[in-house]
């Protein structure tokens, strides 16, 4: 497939099972293809999304010293600020162009509370905004599901307590056209989990890779997400499903983004769907938990 589709998801929410099923056989069409599609009719209010980008607007505008002290380096467990040059998602090339801050799923009694900015009412909204694209992200996995040959429930014990994360992205104006050789607002990459969930204030810069190697835009969707499979799930259907390779260009001008990570429960057991293994042959990877896969990948991207 040579470009990222368009799909109308409402169905899912509905009561009528063919309906919920022809949905399920577009996005499993994607996914077979450039593992990347667009969703419409996901229920989040568009209140909600203004009030996240908000948030983020607020949080990259604190100065540089109130960001240093809610940095990941300094609190740990993935949340917080990550500053500019601190990470690079392609580990080959120089440090990204880009500033982030994580939060992430947590009962605050069996993992540890997200560090939230001293801003006055911004935790409301960004909670919101979190537990409405969850509740998408959900739906979407009864979809896989569907679309795989598996009961339609199959997922739902294995997201009651995701490694989720929400990350509000910034890319500043630093070099555009001038940037460094091989510097860009993310490096090439694929995502480390299921799947994701992307909004943007309409700012270019996102690409995605084709299966010829060619880079292409991902599309504008005002009020919608651009969603993709994480090498997780690809893992998990036995490479059915694909992960591909994307980038964000060195910024020509501001851009803002925020990325949600759905990602199993640590203790989920990522094993070759049934359904995804021809007969006769072995699937393509050893069992393996979440937690330990979703480890190995971090510990890769911030090793420098």
């Amino acid at each position: 497939m040579d470009s990222i589709p368009r799909i109308n998801i409402s169905a899912l929410a509905s009561e009528d099972l063919p309906a919920r099923q022809a949905v399920a056989q577009q996005i499993g069409q994607a996914c077979r293809g450039t593992g990347f599609f667009a969703i419409t009719g996901h229920g989040v209010p568009a209140a909600c999304m203004a009030g996240a980008f908000a948030a983020a607007h607020a949080l990259f505008a604190l100065p540089a010293a109130a960001k240093r002290d809610l940095a990941i380096a300094r609190h740990g467990h993935n949340r917080g600020y990550v500053g500019l040059g601190v990470e690079a998602l392609d580990e080959t090339t120089a440090p990204d162009l880009k500033e982030a801050y994580n939060l992430i799923w947590t009962d605050e009694a069996e993992r540890p509370p997200n560090i939230w900015p001293p801003i006055a009412g911004w935790r409301a909204p960004a909670q919101a905004y979190f537990d409405a694209v969850l509740a998408v992200g959900q739906r979407l996995h009864r979809a896989f599901a569907l679309d795989l040959g598996l009961p339609e429930t199959f997922f739902d014990d294995k997201l009651d307590r995701p490694q989720a994360a929400l990350r509000l992205l910034h890319y500043p104006v630093r070099f555009g056209t001038d940037a460094p050789a091989g510097q860009a607002g993310a490096g090439a990459h694929t995502d480390y989990g299921n799947v994701t969930l992307l909004a943007t204030d309409g700012v270019a810069g996102l690409q995605v890779r084709r299966r010829d190697g060619q880079w292409i835009d991902a599309p504008a969707v005002p009020g919608g997400f651009i969603c993709n499979i994480g090498d997780c799930l690809m893992r998990w259907s036995n490479d059915v499903y694909v992960s591909t390779p994307h980038r964000v260009l060195a910024p020509m001008q501001e851009r803002y983004s925020i990325a949600f990570f759905l990602d199993p429960n640590p203790e989920a057991l990522v094993s070759a769907i049934p359904s995804c293994v021809p007969a006769g042959e072995a699937p393509r990877h050893a069992p393996v938990t979440a937690a330990a896969y979703l480890q190995q990948r971090f510990a890769a991207t911030y090793a420098r």
